[in-house]
């Protein structure tokens, strides 16, 4: 486990947190299966990437300086 990554791209902090969102929702009368759970954090995932690139790309356009 050398590699250091941010927080939000952990499955298993994802997986967790689609867990008690789910388990907060059986609640309410909302159910969650486990595959679609799966699914979910995946698609948590794949949004967070999508999200950093375009902020990434936001933030190249809007920076007051030019790379060396």
């Amino acid at each position: 486990m050398d590699p250091i990554k941010p927080w939000y791209m952990s499955r298993s902090i994802w997986g967790g947190l689609v867990a008690a969102a789910a388990s907060l929702g059986s609640l309410f009368g909302l159910t969650l299966e486990t595959g679609d759970q799966l699914i979910l954090t995946e698609a948590l995932l794949q949004a967070i990437g999508a999200l950093g690139a375009a902020a990434a790309v936001y933030g190249r356009f809007a920076a007051t300086s030019r790379l060396f």
